[in-house]
């Protein structure tokens, strides 16, 4: 059974020091897709803008800053207020933006009850499959058959055989 972790908050673009607008946004994380989280940004326009980037990433960023390239996270205070920045950037532009550390920290550490660091690829299943494919053979039958058969048969051969 899959679980989604959401939660609606207010960020702020940043268009200055001195001027920063606010973007309604969702955080949205799901066990089917545990190395993940998603945030959607409500920007007026008929969609809304999706990021997608490591749970892991967002996570280091409340304490310090990390990231490198389209997405970069780090820690700070403005105005006395703890906050996270989002420094994202894309070949539509880039954009700079504010997200309480309290509300962040709290969604996290709700995805981190979920599914905690270290066990996303049991969410995956890998280990499951991973054992199942490289399996002994025996018991397999038909299978066993196709294995040891030529998928490919040369131009000599009579019949596929």
């Amino acid at each position: 059974m899959h679980s989604v972790v959401e939660r609606e908050l207010e960020l702020k673009l940043v268009l200055s020091p001195e001027r920063a607008i606010p973007v309604p946004a969702r955080l949205t994380y799901r066990t089917a897709d545990p190395y993940a989280v998603h945030i959607a940004f409500h920007i007026g326009s008929e969609h809304p803008v999706n990021w997608t980037f490591a749970r892991e990433l967002l996570v280091e960023g409340v304490f310090r800053p990390c990231g490198h390239g389209d997405v970069r996270v780090w820690p700070t205070k403005v105005e006395g207020r703890s906050v996270v920045l989002m420094a994202l950037s894309s070949p539509d532009g880039d954009a700079l933006l504010e997200a309480p550390a309290a509300a962040v920290s709290a969604w996290l550490e709700r995805t981190l009850r979920v599914v905690p660091p270290g066990s996303e690829a049991e969410q995956l299943g890998i280990d499951d499959g991973l054992a199942e494919l490289l399996a002994p053979a025996s018991g397999r039958g038909r299978a066993d058959e196709l294995w040891l058969s030529d998928p490919w048969p040369s131009d000599e051969s009579k019949d596929g055989e």
